[in-house]
């Protein structure tokens, strides 16, 4: 990874000063995101050195100081115009909204420049994020924009090779850490049904994912035996190396400043670090926050991310080490091809020791620690069937659990918890029903997976009806009921609900032929 002072982000710097801690710390802002998103109106060094001169005078007012010199940032407000036909007419207006030209310089700026074109989600998400392209690229692939998918992941792999990852987001304070691992999983929607192969592209790409690979096994040749766990990856009892979510830094995350400082206040002063890191690794997680990563369900101090080895994780990158596998084989370059097979096959191996219950019938993640299974049932359990690695004995036991125990009225909900965490029971969320739903069609459980499918429909066209937009997130046991939980409102928007909606109307059209 490389370190901040190797990319021209200056704002970095400006999230240690006392102006930034300053403005969190007094809540000038309901979320902390806005201030990190804005631009000042001159050099971020001009901005702090007028500030150190005016903060003593006796008429000296926060809010008036960044009201003058800041340009604050404006929610993406989507709701429908007008009448349209149907909710499938409406996303496809909403992709040219969505959508954003290459960056110009934003050295004045947290927003890391972008070459191409690229996605952003909406609402308070208005940058591009990593694993939520994947699932908006679903929708953008049936729309016939395929190269913007391809765009995307050119983004990507420039930032990447910026960065030495591909970051949560495309802004400063998201450079310390990635999201799970779909590049992989981009690459194969560029290349399925293409006419013609273009070889400097595929290149291209299987340099990307080799590269990303690297990052995840970054510390693996400093791991001196079981239990053991260096950067992302963590040795276990049989010699098998599998991953963990982490981050570079164990400080308080920028865009949320004020809600770490003050949870960290219940740790003396040498538990903090570690109480950030686990923070910020459940944002590379995606799911945050959830009961999956605490110790107490109920107490998101209690979080213990960097303890865990997640099922999903680890699926996610079985397929990445079986497709550059693949592609290595397509161009010609079968060591190179097989080396990266026998890695994947010998992570399914471990993903089917470790994550698997044969008492639950169930995958779920486990605490490297403790060598044990976690108890937190959680619709990462779907992502063996999603990979394809599961038996079909255990295909069987997570159809039976996914249908009787997560099924709700308006499709699967996230864990078994209500806790309170976003990610939690009663909320659904777009790409978890995705990797559910194609888990089971990899199995023939299509009538499964279309329920599922008809049931998230009707939550998504329920709320559109209702208010003309559609959200981040659903409460999928009472569909008049929002969503609630997380650290800011449910966003509108939003790219990946979008992608997975057209994605639903596809694959039940086909079910239907």
């Amino acid at each position: 990874m490389r370190h901040s002072s190797s990319f021209h982000h200056e704002s970095i710097a400006f999230f240690e000063t006392e102006l930034f801690k300053r403005i969190q710390l007094e809540g000038l802002f309901n979320d902390s995101k806005t201030i990190c998103d804005a631009k000042p109106n001159s050099s971020w060094l001009e901005l702090v050195t007028l500030y150190e001169k005016d903060k003593n005078q006796v008429a000296f007012s926060l809010s008036e100081f960044v009201g003058a010199h800041f340009t604050l940032p404006q929610e993406i407000v989507l709701n429908a115009s007008g009448s349209p036909a149907s909710l499938a007419e409406y996303i496809q207006s909403l992709w040219p909204k969505l959508t954003r030209a290459p960056d110009n310089n934003q050295s004045n700026s947290t927003l890391m420049a972008l070459h191409h074109p690229y996605i952003i989600p909406g609402g308070r998400f208005r940058e591009i994020y990593y694993w939520d392209s994947y699932f908006t690229a679903l929708g953008l692939k049936l729309s016939s924009h395929t190269r913007l998918i391809e765009s995307m992941v050119l983004n990507f792999i420039d930032l990447q090779d910026t960065l030495g990852c591909i970051p949560n987001g495309n802004r400063s304070y998201y450079y310390s850490r990635s999201q799970p691992p779909v590049l992989a999983m981009m690459v194969d929607l560029c290349m399925e049904n293409s006419d013609s192969v273009d070889h400097d592209f595929m290149q291209r790409c299987l340099t990307g994912m080799e590269q990303e690979y690297r990052f995840w096994m970054r510390g693996q040749d400093q791991l001196n035996g079981p239990g053991e766990a260096c950067y992302r990856t963590v040795s276990m009892p049989c010699g098998a190396v599998l991953n963990r979510y982490w981050d570079d830094l164990a400080t308080p995350r920028s865009e949320s400043y004020l809600e770490d400082v003050e949870l960290a206040a219940e740790f003396s002063a040498p538990q903090r670090p570690e109480f950030y890191r686990n923070i910020r690794a459940a944002c590379e997680s995606g799911w945050d926050f959830s009961s999956r990563w605490l110790a107490d369900e109920r107490t998101l101090s209690s979080i213990q991310t960097t303890k865990i080895v997640p099922v999903d994780l680890n699926c996610l990158l079985y397929r990445l080490e079986a497709t550059l596998g693949k592609y290595h084989k397509l161009l010609g370059q079968d060591v190179q091809g097989a080396l990266f097979v026998a890695l994947a096959n010998r992570r399914k191996e471990a993903i089917n020791r470790y994550f698997w219950s044969a008492e639950q019938n169930y995958y779920f993640d486990y605490q490297f620690e403790q060598q044990q299974p976690l108890p937190v049932r959680s619709l990462a359990g779907a992502l063996p069937l999603y990979v394809n690695i599961a038996s079909e004995q255990q295909a069987k036991c997570v159809k039976h659990s996914l249908m009787s125990t997560f099924l709700r009225d308006g499709g699967l909900v996230t864990t078994l918890n209500t806790s309170g965490q976003q990610w939690d029971s009663p909320n659904g969320w777009a790409p978890l029903q995705w990797f559910a739903v194609v888990g089971l069609r990899n199995y023939d459980y299509i009538q499964d997976g279309d329920d599922i499918m008809q049931r998230w429909l009707k939550t998504v066209q329920g709320h559109f009806a209702a208010s003309g937009n559609i959200m981040e997130k659903y409460n999928v046991q009472s569909l008049d009921s929002l969503a609630d939980g997380g650290e800011y409102e449910v966003q509108h928007g939003f790219g990946w609900t979008n992608g997975v909606t057209m994605a639903f109307y596809d694959l039940l059209a086909k079910s239907n032929t």
